[in-house]
């Protein structure tokens, strides 16, 4: 949605007043202006429908004992923590960005990123992400869904959201698939790492989970 510079003549009180009001929101001034004057004619902006999509995974999310809400950085990102189990303590951190607007089919991405120093967690977790990767790939292929967007760095994991199948989606629907993806993962990263990372052990759970998860989600990513 494209944006242009409009000349308003505002009192100072009022412009004092939404600084703080944007300050607190963590915002721009501008954007707040844009955000009450959208309110006010009842227009839905890519800002109002990203805060409705992360208040209701907000709302799914804190059912779920293992993972925690963390403060947002702005309104197209939502992080959430998530402890694991072992030895050096690891937390895993999911941070979710919507777009303003659709990059194709693509509305967001998942980030998911661990605080370590550790050279063999590290290369446990890629191990890890490697094969959710080859997971993934190979039942969307027998879905005949396309194909993830994805890559591995140190220790990261990186995927787009692309909703796959129907052409319009509710911000419940897009919640709801979300929500679910990362509940799925988190899942999946905690049955690898209670196997040791032996894949052999690990991988039939992981593989039951996700078909579960594909037959549970009327939305897939």
């Amino acid at each position: 949605m494209n944006k242009s510079v409009y000349s308003l003549v505002l009192m100072d009180n009022v412009v004092s007043e939404v600084d703080k009001m944007a300050y607190e929101m963590g915002t721009s001034r501008s954007n707040l202006i844009n955000q009450i004057l959208a309110e006010y004619v009842r227009y839905t902006t890519p800002e109002m429908r990203m805060r409705a999509v992360f208040e209701e995974m907000e709302r799914l999310m804190q059912g779920v004992d293992s993972f925690q809400i963390q403060p947002q950085p702005s309104d197209a990102m939502l992080t959430i923590r998530s402890a694991l189990r072992y030895k050096y303590k690891p937390t895993i951190r999911y941070s979710v960005e919507l777009y303003r607007s659709s990059r194709g089919r693509t509305v967001g991405a998942l980030k998911v990123a661990f605080r370590t120093q550790s050279q063999p967690l590290i290369e446990m977790l890629t191990s890890f992400f490697a094969l959710w990767t080859r997971l993934e790939g190979h039942y969307r292929e027998q879905l005949r869904l396309p194909a993830c967007e994805s890559r591995i760095e140190e220790g990261k994991y990186i995927r787009a959201f692309a909703p796959a199948g129907s052409a319009e989606f509710t911000d419940q629907q897009l919640a709801d698939a979300m929500s679910a993806y990362i509940r799925i993962f988190d899942g999946a990263i905690k049955s690898y790492f209670a196997a040791g990372g032996e894949q052999g052990a690990a991988l039939p759970q992981m593989a039951k989970s996700y078909q579960t998860y594909l037959q549970a989600t009327p939305l897939l990513l």
